[in-house]
């Protein structure tokens, strides 16, 4: 995908490095990703180019629609990623000129006024970075589609280092110094910091604001440093918010988690909860200005005359090593992107479903899933006039799948009939299609239809070794379908265990590959049974008619388009145009 970040700053933020860092890896991931700000002070491998968002004259705000729109076309974006309510603005016009998704990652609490709830400008999906901010953005600003995301951090970079032996403690104090935040600082050192008793340390700010020169002689400042995480390490304490906070306890320290808007305390099991939840004291409501600074002095004192409780900020340092994992963070904002531009695009690559293909309609036997050698040529003859690209799943690139322009589609047949061999095979290579063919592998019949107490199936054979063998080396893709076709779902767990695990194996040993996908018997599931497919190495489950319409929201539970013999030509071409899955969803939740 093409990604644009748009941010709006003078100075180095924390939105800053959230978009330069999740921009790298999205460009490790295949993305070409840009980026538009102000200024830019990271490092970063995304190109940057110069936008000034701040100056918000209408004027202005013409000419940075305008640029942006012409940097869409140039660049072929497909999401723009605003980080910030400037830079959200004109991307949303922007965006809805292009006719391309907005994602908005909000850092912060938004000011509540009527231009802001005239013209919110979120764009199509918030992702915010804790839980008060989803609250306020739902009950202030009345904001929907919005998804709680952390502001990750590259969390296998950090290691947890020894408690220093420091003879005389020592306590860092890390962040801006001015505005609230600032305010917080002082209050810390005049009113509880020990600054005789405690070597105290001041990190962040570009200088010392003015109010400060009278501790000058009594603390450290430092003002913005490089090597912040290996200094946090030194200390007894930090005292922070946000991802001070989160850098302090990936390296082993106790925080004092105290921001702008809330102040939690000395971090514990207990309390880290309300922390996530209000990012460590960063979101919430403006601390009251009758705050008892005195009891926080005496939280201090007893926190550090006392040993540190090891086992506790090693719970703690699990949980956030979990939530902030950069990794995981990155593949929620990726399927985000994918979700909001399928939504957009009202389009999504078809996965059609076969199971037989028959000489005549005298074959096909009681439950009608079939098709006539005639109709599945009509349906190929369609694919190729209409210039198709027909792929497997182990050709789906999902970051890629809508860049190229061309449209898709997936093949796929359940159970593996012998018919599939002796008149869809030839078929396929007469087009240089390919397919993915769902075997059932411990069976040689449909016993599972021929046994059906209420409504019994003709026999019908599956294929053999020699027929998979000739149809793997044409290059057909063979995919898990259970050992004998039951209904998971209603399996004791060890049985559907069995029933995957065996058959994957089976079939990988007989033919020598890797099955990359499986397909659920009935498109019966339920989450256990999804999670044994994932446990058992699949890449891909596929349904029939239960799952998301966009592909990428869950791997294991992807829809199908089931193809039958009453379709038409014209039945076919509707459901193969991308869009079909949106009626069908649509009209499954009007029937309900």
């Amino acid at each position: 995908m093409n990604i644009l970040m748009a941010l709006s700053q003078l100075e180095i933020t924390g939105a800053e490095v959230y978009a330069t860092t999740i921009s790298d890896l999205l460009i490790k991931n295949g993305h070409n990703v840009y980026i538009v700000s102000d200024t830019l002070t990271k490092a970063t491998k995304a190109p940057y180019s110069k936008l000034e968002f701040n100056k918000r004259s209408i004027k202005n705000r013409v000419e940075q629609i305008k640029y942006l729109v012409d940097f869409i076309k140039k660049n072929k974006i497909d999401v723009v990623h605003a980080h910030s309510r400037a830079s959200s603005w004109s991307s949303q016009i922007a965006c809805k000129i292009a006719g391309i998704p907005l994602i908005t990652t909000v850092h912060g609490r938004q000011p509540v006024h009527l231009s802001r709830k005239l013209f919110p400008a979120f764009g199509d999906h918030v992702i915010a970075v804790c839980e008060n901010i989803e609250m306020h953005l739902k009950n202030d600003l009345k904001v929907e589609n919005i998804t709680v995301l952390r502001n990750g951090i590259d969390t296998g970079v950090y290691s947890k280092k020894e408690l220093p032996k420091n003879s005389k403690k020592i306590v860092s104090i890390v962040g801006r110094l001015s505005g609230p935040k600032g305010d917080v600082a002082y209050n810390l050192i005049d009113k509880v910091l020990d600054t005789e008793k405690y070597e105290v340390r001041l990190i962040g700010g570009k200088e010392l604001p003015e109010k400060f020169e009278k501790f000058k002689d009594k603390i450290k400042f430092w003002g913005y440093i490089s090597n912040l995480p290996e200094k946090m390490a030194e200390s007894d304490l930090v005292i922070g918010a946000g991802r001070v906070a989160v850098e302090a306890l990936l390296v082993g320290r106790p925080v004092l988690a105290i921001g702008e808007a809330k102040s939690i305390g000395i971090l514990n099991m207990g309390n880290l909860e309300d922390a996530l939840a209000s990012n460590f004291g960063d979101i919430g409501e403006k601390l009251e200005d009758g705050f008892e600074w005195v009891k926080m002095k005496e939280q201090v004192d007893s926190f550090l005359a006392n040993p540190v409780d090891e086992d506790d900020l090693n719970r703690i340092r699990e949980v956030i090593e979990k939530e902030f994992n950069i990794k995981n963070v990155v593949c929620e904002i990726e399927k985000a992107y994918q979700r909001e531009l399928v939504m957009k695009k009202r389009y999504e690559v078809p996965i059609l479903m076969y199971h037989r293909v028959v000489n005549s309609t005298e074959e096909g036997g009681v439950h009608g899933t079939y098709v006539t050698v005639k109709q599945f040529e009509d349906h190929m003859e369609i694919l190729r006039k209409l210039d198709y690209e027909v792929i497997t799943f182990s050709d789906l690139v999902l970051r890629e799948r809508f860049s190229d322009g061309k449209k898709k589609v997936i093949l796929t047949f359940d159970d593996g009939y012998v018919d599939n061999y002796r008149y869809a095979f030839p078929v396929l290579k007469k087009y240089g299609y390919r397919a993915v063919i769902y075997l059932v592998s411990h069976l040689d019949y449909n016993k599972w239809d021929v046994e059906n107490p209420k409504n019994p199936e003709k026999r019908f054979e599956l294929m053999n070794e020699l027929q998979l063998r000739e149809m793997l080396d044409y290059g057909i893709e063979f995919g898990g379908h259970t050992k004998t076709h039951p209904r998971l779902s209603a399996l004791e767990h060890e049985e559907a265990r069995k029933e995957i695990f065996e058959s994957k194996l089976s079939t990988e040993e007989k033919l020598g590959l890797e099955l990359v996908s499986f397909a659920y018997p009935y498109g019966d599931l339920n989450e256990e049974v999804k999670e044994l497919v994932k446990e058992a190495g699949y890449r891909y489950g596929v349904a029939t008619d239960s799952g998301p319409v966009c592909i990428s929201e869950d791997l294991y539970q992807i829809r199908r388009i089931g193809i039958f013999p009453n379709i038409s030509k014209h039945g076919f071409k509707r459901k193969i145009n991308g869009n079909y899955n949106f009626i069908k969803i649509k009209r499954e939740e009007k029937k309900s």
